[in-house]
C-alpha cells in the first residue's frame, strides 16, 4: 500500500461523544413524552440529520417533531459538555502528532453539521491537523453511502485507494470501504459483525492502537503502510 492520506470520523472516534448524545437524546425525549430515545441512536450512528429525521418519522412516529428535539438535544449535550468536558479518545492526540509528523494529508469526515463538528475541534484544540473538514450538511448523501469519503479525499487532492479511513461503526465501515479507501475500526457503541470485520483492514481496540510505538516509521499493523 501507498497510503498518502488519513481521514478520520469524528463522533465516537476522535471524541467520546457518542455517550453524551446518547445521553442528551434520551433527556429530550423524555421531555418529549418519547420513551427510550436513548435506545435509539443505536440504529442512527452514522446518518446525517435528514437520514435521522427519516428514520424518526418511519420507525418513532410520523409526525415526530424534529425541530423541538434537535433544539432540545443540543441544548442538553453543550449543558453536558460544558459540566463535564468533551474527552478525547484514547490515542487521538497522539495519532494526529504521528501523522502530522510523518507527512500525511489529513481529514474529518463526519455525518455532524459543520457548526456543530468545528465547534468541538477548535474547543478540543486539534482543528489545526486537518487541512480539510468534511460534514453531513455538506453532502447530499448519508453514511453508508461513499460519497462523503469520495469528497474527503477528492478535499486532499488523493485519489481513495491512497487514503487510509478510521471508524467506530458499520455505517462509516461501508461508507469508506465502497469509496475505495482500507478501513481501520475502532469500534465505540457497536462491535462489528463478522460481515463489517472483513471489510476492515484492521480493527483495533483504540487509536493508541494504531500507531504503537511509532519507532519503525510505519504503523505497526499486519503488512504495515509506507508512511511518507
Amino acid at each position: 500500500m501507498d497510503i498518502k492520506a488519513l481521514i478520520f470520523d469524528m463522533d465516537g472516534l476522535l471524541f467520546d461523544s457518542e455517550r453524551i448524545v446518547q445521553r442528551s437524546w434520551e433527556i429530550a425525549g423524555n421531555e418529549l413524552g418519547i420513551q427510550h430515545m436513548g435506545e435509539v441512536i443505536y440504529h442512527t450512528l452514522g446518518m446525517n440529520r435528514t437520514g435521522r429525521n427519516e428514520y424518526f418519522r418511519k420507525y418513532i412516529r410520523e409526525d415526530f417533531p424534529f425541530e423541538e428535539f434537535g433544539e432540545l438535544t443540543r441544548n442538553n449535550f453543550w449543558k453536558i459538555v460544558d459540566k463535564e468536558g468533551l474527552p478525547l479518545k484514547s490515542g487521538a492526540k497522539e495519532l494526529l502528532a504521528y501523522g502530522k509528523a510523518q507527512g500525511y494529508k489529513m481529514a474529518v469526515a463526519t455525518s455532524s453539521s459543520r457548526e456543530y463538528a468545528m465547534r468541538n475541534l477548535i474547543r478540543t484544540g486539534i482543528d489545526a491537523y486537518f487541512d480539510s473538514v468534511i460534514c453531513g450538511d455538506m453532502v447530499k448523501k448519508a453514511k453508508p453511502d461513499p460519497e462523503i469519503y469520495q469528497k474527503a479525499s477528492e478535499s486532499l487532492g488523493m485519489q481513495p485507494e491512497n487514503c487510509m479511513a478510521f471508524e467506530d461503526a458499520p455505517g462509516g465501515i461501508l461508507s469508506a470501504h465502497q469509496a475505495g479507501m482500507r478501513v481501520i475500526m475502532v469500534p465505540d457503541l457497536v462491535q462489528p459483525t463478522e460481515e463489517i470485520r472483513k471489510l476492515t483492514y484492521r480493527v483495533c481496540d483504540s487509536l493508541a492502537d494504531v500507531i504503537g510505538d511509532g519507532k519503525s516509521g510505519f504503523f505497526p499493523v499486519p503488512g504495515g503502510f509506507q508512511a511518507r
